[in-house]
């Protein structure tokens, strides 16, 4: 299963999210720049618990190159698919977190379900040489959050099915609910398979700390930066994929739907991708909205509704305008 994205769409742009997503990137190509000093470079600004539980090694660093690695830790990665399969996950889960909370409480949040994650790992194995980089277990924290604040939103999940691709909603309490149970079980495995480099126990504890801290972050005070934020980042488009829940009546082959778009797609016009679960003649398609299209304008579909024998219906997209 691919999470493609989820069903709820934010009222403002994702600056701070973006901004940490860029930032992971820049430092990953930092990090891939070191050439033979990778290694170093990486038990010095990676989270080796041996560094805090060996006297020996503790003694070999000051306080703040020790506190630092449990910053830096989670702007490391490993690889590119790590780095992408973090940075997707952020994206997906990370804007809607961001909208509830305010930009700077989410900043904060983030680093402190990242601080977390690394005391978890640090518990868990406490004395390992092998260090741990990745922002994992930030990111946990956030799908934690999510968790809690928006346990009825849905995900749009891509199935690969001899590769034709399957597009399915699955709601987030059930897909985040599912992802948590496999991170207790792989760190429940005993020897290489409970390790393996992988931080199961950061993942742990930033999903749990994040659901136990997303309310009490989203209810602190709204300071004056979130505010002036959150009306300049205000959002400027709708998703560019959207699912439709079409509907037909009794023998009617003709398919009914909602496109949402915001009022400045409305005015410069936009193309959506479409996805129709069903037995629609095409389950994916595009559709182009003109410009200065007005709330609640019909578009026709001729030909891509249901199938009966010879005959086949239309789709009628009626268009939402937010706001």
């Amino acid at each position: 299963m691919i999470p493609i994205r989820d069903q709820l769409q934010s009222k403002s742009y994702p600056a701070v999210t973006y901004g940490i997503i860029g930032l992971n990137v820049l430092v990953f190509l930092y990090e891939s720049m070191q050439g033979e000093n990778l290694e170093r470079f990486i038990y010095a600004y990676g989270l080796v618990p041996a560094r805090y539980a060996v006297p020996e090694i503790a003694a070999r660093f000051t306080f703040g190159e020790q506190a630092f690695a449990l910053l830096s830790f989670m702007f490391l990665h490993g690889g590119v698919l790590h780095l992408l399969g973090n940075m997707w996950s952020l994206h997906i889960f990370g804007d809607n977190v961001e909208d509830r909370m305010g930009a700077t409480r989410f900043l904060a949040f983030y680093l402190l379900c990242g601080w977390i994650s690394g005391f978890a790992h640090l518990w868990s194995n406490w004395g390992s040489a092998v260090p741990t980089i990745g922002a994992s277990g930030a990111i946990a924290g956030v799908m934690g959050a999510y968790f809690i604040l928006f346990p009825r939103a849905r995900i749009l999940t891509l199935i690969p099915i001899l590769f034709i691709p399957y597009f399915i909603e699955i709601p987030a309490v059930v897909f985040l609910g599912i992802w948590l149970l496999f991170q207790f079980f792989y760190a429940s495995l005993p020897g290489p398979e409970g390790g393996g480099g992988i931080a199961w126990w950061a993942h742990i504890g930033g999903f749990l700390f994040g659901m136990i801290a997303a309310k009490l972050f989203s209810r602190l005070p709204e300071s004056r930066i979130d505010e002036k934020l959150g009306e300049a980042f205000a959002r400027r488009s709708t998703p560019r994929l959207q699912r439709i829940a079409p509907s037909a009546g009794g023998d009617d082959l003709d398919l009914h739907g909602v496109v949402m778009i915001t009022a400045r797609e409305a005015r410069k016009g936009t193309r959506k991708m479409i996805n129709v679960p069903g037995d629609a003649a095409r389950r994916t398609f595009m559709v182009t909205v003109p410009p200065d299209t007005q709330d609640g304008t019909k578009i026709r579909l001729a030909g891509l509704g249901r199938k009966d024998g010879g005959r086949i219906g239309d789709i009628y997209l009626t268009i939402t305008v937010e706001g």
